[in-house]
């Protein structure tokens, strides 16, 4: 499936088709749950879970069986202004580690039976500092998209899209920012360990930013504060919604690639569910304001896709229940 779009007006009207989730699977997920030999709601939000999962995928026991996580990278111009307590070159270097199979992301993606994937994108050429230009032009911005779109494999049928990158949590704060108000104290927390005097400044990187730029639309606020890996996110979040395939988000980053999708069609993240709270302080706020409860609240705030990739043994825990319970009449039990 192509990326299908050459202009910002494109992705609008593309969004706007989106497939919905298919009615009768999540009817016949239900009728089976009202069935299986618990007393019914036992299972709280893994009954939910399983009717979503099983929604987008069109059948009324399915199993997650090919889940699929990419960790996007980028780097970001607005580390100039001092705004991380790590220098650039370590994204460099987290590939490398990412690559080598030694990251938290690569044990967690084992551990699920994941295919794991890592996507540079041009690291050598970080977007542009914010805090005096816009991070990347509309063309940048689709092109970084697509890059996420041709990522996602259609042979999946889970998807966990994670980030690193020096310096994107202010740009994810500044994204909230722009799109849902607020200061950038707000917003800003201390990311890779910022002290109090850090997370000040940062807080008035952000301000001074959102003052400079005042731009309100969804795309282009990705574009103006944004990442790379932030828009790759978002490419790879819309091809999973056009293949019908299920999203966990993770944090506080990948989080703020999804409110641009929320901010600009209210449906777009029908087929997401949230899969941590970070640690990150704002997440919550932004996960309140796309209206997602997440699955898990470990205090994690590592990013690459972690608390997600996680959170992928939540989904398969409910729909191993969903699928492989038997019912009353199999088991011969009675039901009342």
């Amino acid at each position: 499936m192509r990326f299908p779009a050459q202009s910002f007006a494109d992705l609008t009207a593309f969004m706007a088709k989106l497939p919905d989730a298919d009615g009768e699977a999540i009817a016949a997920a239900k009728a089976r749950d009202a069935v299986l030999t618990k007393p019914p709601g036992a299972l709280g939000r893994l009954e939910d879970i399983a009717s979503w999962y099983a929604g987008w995928r069109g059948e009324a026991a399915p199993r997650v069986s090919s889940p699929q996580v990419i960790v996007f990278a980028g780097n970001h111009g607005v580390c100039a202004q001092g705004i991380s307590a790590f220098p650039a070159e370590v994204t460099h270097q987290m590939v490398g580690n990412f690559e080598a199979g030694g990251a938290a992301i690569n044990q967690l993606s084992d551990l699920a039976g994941a295919q794991m994937s890592v996507v540079a994108l041009d690291l050598d050429n970080p977007t542009a500092d914010f805090s005096q230009d816009p991070a990347m032009s509309q063309a940048e911005c689709l092109s970084a998209m697509q890059m996420g779109w041709e990522a996602v494999d259609a042979s999946s049928d889970l998807l966990v899209v994670g980030e690193m990158g020096i310096g994107n949590t202010t740009a994810a704060a500044a994204i909230a920012a722009a799109l849902l108000g607020g200061s950038g104290a707000e917003w800003a927390g201390r990311g890779t360990g910022l002290d109090d005097a850090g997370v000040r400044h940062k807080a008035g990187v952000i301000d001074a930013a959102i003052a400079k730029h005042a731009v309100t639309a969804p795309l282009d606020v990705l574009a103006t504060f944004g990442g790379r890996e932030i828009a790759a996110m978002a490419g790879a979040m819309l091809r999973a919604r056009a293949e019908r395939m299920p999203v966990i988000l993770d944090g506080f980053i990948c989080s703020a690639a999804a409110l641009v999708l929320h901010q600009a069609h209210e449906t777009a993240l029908d087929h997401c569910v949230a899969g941590h709270l970070s640690a990150e302080g704002a997440h919550r706020a932004m996960l309140d304001a796309m209206g997602k409860a997440p699955l898990l609240d470990l205090g994690l705030r590592l990013g690459e896709g972690s608390g997600a990739a996680l959170a992928i043994q939540i989904v398969k825990a409910a729909l191993a229940c969903h699928s492989g319970m038997a019912t009353f009449a199999e088991a011969g039990v009675s039901d009342g």
